[in-house]
């Protein structure tokens, strides 16, 4: 296993999380200036340069979704994609027990740690629905711009634009996490982990649908 890949990994997904908690936790604390927009391009950015940066060690996946997806479309090997995942929510469980010593508790607690959830007075089955959606454009792009070989050199830039596009439909509805692990670190240190089932199935399942569907009508 490519232990490069690995910290690679680790850090892109750590910075995504670090970032996403944190300017939400910050648009508490600026009385909501950063706003919806901000918010989506904080994380937008956070996935852009770290892709770019990471891209040529692991590929830059820095999701499970979009590592499991790959793997059903036989892009990665089963030890690889353990690994990677491994990794991934590592990150985002380190992000968040950091981010705890750069913001006081009571606003952490307020914004609840920054986890995905659904939007208040969203039945649960909507948001559910909305993970599975926005996560199968994000990796669609993902293999559009990075994985397919004829794809231009620029992935990172439209992998982040996605990511950014997605919040800013879905933020209100579901948290748009698209990312298991942007879920999981924040939501086992505070944020609660009642929708963990959630933010597994729903990005997995968009992930592999998306995954498959470029592998199988749209590569060469």
């Amino acid at each position: 296993m490519n232990q490069k890949a690995l910290i690679a990994e680790f850090i892109g997904t750590f910075t995504l999380i670090f970032i996403g908690v944190g300017v939400i936790a910050g648009n508490y604390i600026n009385g909501g200036a950063t706003g919806l927009v901000g918010i989506a391009l904080a994380h937008g950015l956070a996935i852009a340069v770290m892709v770019s940066a990471t891209a040529a060690v692991s590929g830059g996946h820095l999701n499970p979704a979009v590592t499991i997806g790959l793997y059903f479309a036989k892009k990665i090997n089963a030890q690889n994609t353990l690994g990677y995942v491994i990794a991934q929510c590592l990150g985002g469980i380190a992000a968040a027990a950091l981010i705890k010593l750069c913001l006081p508790a009571d606003v952490l607690t307020t914004v609840g740690m920054g986890t995905p959830a659904p939007g208040q007075g969203i039945p649960v089955g909507c948001a559910f629905m909305t993970e599975i959606i926005l996560t199968f454009f994000l990796v669609f792009v993902v293999y559009g711009t990075a994985v397919d070989k004829r794809a231009p050199k620029v992935g990172g830039l439209f992998i982040g634009l996605t990511v950014a596009l997605d919040i800013l439909m879905g933020g209100p509805i579901s948290g748009a996490a698209m990312n298991p692990a942007r879920h999981l670190g924040p939501a086992l240190l505070g944020g609660g982990v009642q929708y963990i089932w959630l933010y597994w199935l729903g990005p997995v399942l968009g992930g592999i649908l998306a995954a498959l569907t470029y592998k199988n009508f749209l590569e060469e």
